[in-house]
């Protein structure tokens, strides 16, 4: 046998590069390009035990050397055979990860002479390296998929809870599936009447139309699986007797995993690769179930918001009704008999123009006030209950709303000119203040079972500048009213009027 030493600066080398990368495949062909270059063979392979394993096949180097050229045959009537492929003589040695065999690192064509003892040996040592590498390979690639599939799992859960629809939940969830799990399409399936399932959302690389809508239909092998809340994994969809939907034929591996939450199934999430695809890996499998698992739990805790969402727009509409009610039919409804009163005493008594002059223009001030409650109401209506306000109006209607659950009933509320376009900031924010301290004083009266609320951005100030002017009146106890920037009412109740430049 040959003393190793001269060729040990190359053996050195060769054991560093195998530990360059992290990546796996690269590590396998560091590993498989430094035999065959340690060895001067012309063809190097590493045949993997299990290649499902980690999802890849073979790693391959220098091809095998081409035979040489056949001497011309003879004339024959009979067709000449096929030249076959020499021989030539290899070099096998096994490559071991955690005590198991990964595969065999296959060496063949030495450039001069066959393999040595010396050849052997300083595989042997390079396989021991290999494996080691191979192992640390392992490691950083399911570090890495985990680190994908739980930031892939947070970014569906954030975006289901912003405020989705149901289709634009299920395609999020479908969408960021087929992303992490590299597949070719991401299907869910929902349960149909009939018993069978029913591809409802799909996206896919290619236009997805013709593969929404497909069903699997009841009887199907696979379909007792599924709405059981099993996973199932398939090696191939086009050959798997349980597949039997017509778009089949399209792919190869695949996954179909429960959408399931507490018991509750809502679906199916398929994850199918292209024909021919590399097969899942195990540890892919376990990613992309606990990932389905976390998108069925957002996708139970969205409908649950939505449905909060939903609930608090019909209570909310419920107390516009009754506002509407309280408010302003009665208002209507005390209109009309002072109208009719009015007619009467001016067809029956003969009452001065003047008299029933007075008594109209209180009934048109009434009216006046009604419509402005009706829009009040309407433009309540249109508010999202879950949102914050963004607009003035919304942000005093806001107020006034919680001053009422204080008070047992709803403040009046009248708007006079178009505050949204006068009014700005600072002056929006200190009359916002004006408002919850009136307010909050005009709860804590006695007896009050009316507040009324009126911003007037028509109103001039004393010295003739434009202004705004808020004011609050309870009927609770007896005030004289008071004024905070200037101005007052007085009479029956309180008044609180506050004012300011604009």
């Amino acid at each position: 046998m040959h003393d190793p030493v001269p060729r040990l600066p190359s053996l050195l080398e060769a054991v560093l590069s195998v530990g360059t990368d992290l990546e796996l495949r690269a590590t396998l062909q560091h590993i498989v390009d430094a035999a065959a270059e340690l060895t001067e063979a012309r063809y190097a392979a590493l045949d993997m035990t299990d290649p499902g394993r980690d999802g890849l096949t073979g790693i391959r180097t220098a091809e095998r050397p081409e035979p040489p050229e056949p001497p011309e045959p003879p004339e024959s009537t009979e067709s000449p055979k096929p030249p076959e492929l020499p021989e030539l003589p290899e070099l096998v040695v096994p490559i071991h990860v955690d005590d198991e065999v990964f595969g065999d690192l296959r060496l063949a064509g030495k450039r001069e002479g066959p393999f040595t003892d010396e050849d052997e040996q300083l595989v042997r040592v390079l396989a021991t390296q290999a494996g080691i590498a191979i192992g640390n390979a392992r490691l950083y690639e399911t570090a890495r998929q985990r680190e994908r599939w739980i930031e892939g799992a947070a970014a569906v859960t954030t975006a289901l809870l912003s405020g989705e629809s149901a289709a634009d939940a299920l395609m999020t969830v479908a969408e960021r599936a087929r992303r992490l799990a590299e597949a070719s399409a991401g299907v869910i399936l929902q349960p149909t009447e009939d018993g069978g399932m029913e591809i409802v959302t799909a996206s896919t690389l290619d236009d997805p139309g013709d593969i929404v809508g497909v069903v699997i239909e009841p009887g199907s092998p696979v379909l007792e699986q599924l709405l059981g809340g099993e996973p199932v994994f398939i090696d191939d969809t086009a050959t798997d007797p349980r597949m039997t939907t017509r778009v089949r034929h399209r792919f190869g591996p695949s996954m179909m995993l429960p959408l399931q939450a507490g018991g509750r199934l809502l679906g199916t999430l398929a994850l199918p690769r292209r024909r021919g695809g590399r097969p899942y890996t195990a540890v892919e499998r376990l990613l992309a179930t606990q990932f389905a698992s976390q998108a069925a739990l957002a996708l139970v805790h969205a409908e649950a918001q939505h449905s909060r969402e939903r609930l608090a727009v019909y209570e909310d509409r419920d107390r516009i009704a009754r506002d509407l009610h309280d408010l302003v039919v009665q208002r209507l409804f005390a209109t009309g008999m002072m109208l009719e009163s009015t007619q009467r005493r001016s067809a029956g008594t003969g009452d001065t123009d003047k008299d029933v002059h007075a008594m109209l223009g209180r009934a048109v001030d009434e009216l006046q006030s009604t419509v402005q409650e009706v829009r009040t109401a309407i433009f309540a209506l249109q508010q999202p209950p879950a949102d914050a306000p963004t607009t003035f109006r919304g942000k005093v209607l806001r107020e006034a709303a919680g001053a009422g659950a204080v008070l047992g009933f709803q403040p009046s509320t009248r708007f006079i000119g178009a505050v949204e376009n006068r009014l700005a900031e600072p002056v929006a924010g200190r009359l916002l203040t004006a408002l919850r301290r009136a307010l909050t004083a005009a709860s804590r009266r006695a007896g009050a079972s009316r507040v009324e609320i009126t911003v007037d951005v028509t109103a001039p100030l004393p010295d003739g500048r434009p202004g705004v002017r808020l004011t609050v009146f309870d009927d609770g106890g007896a005030g004289n009213g008071h004024t905070e920037g200037g101005g007052a009412e007085g009479g029956a109740g309180t008044t609180v009027t506050w004012q300011s430049p604009l």
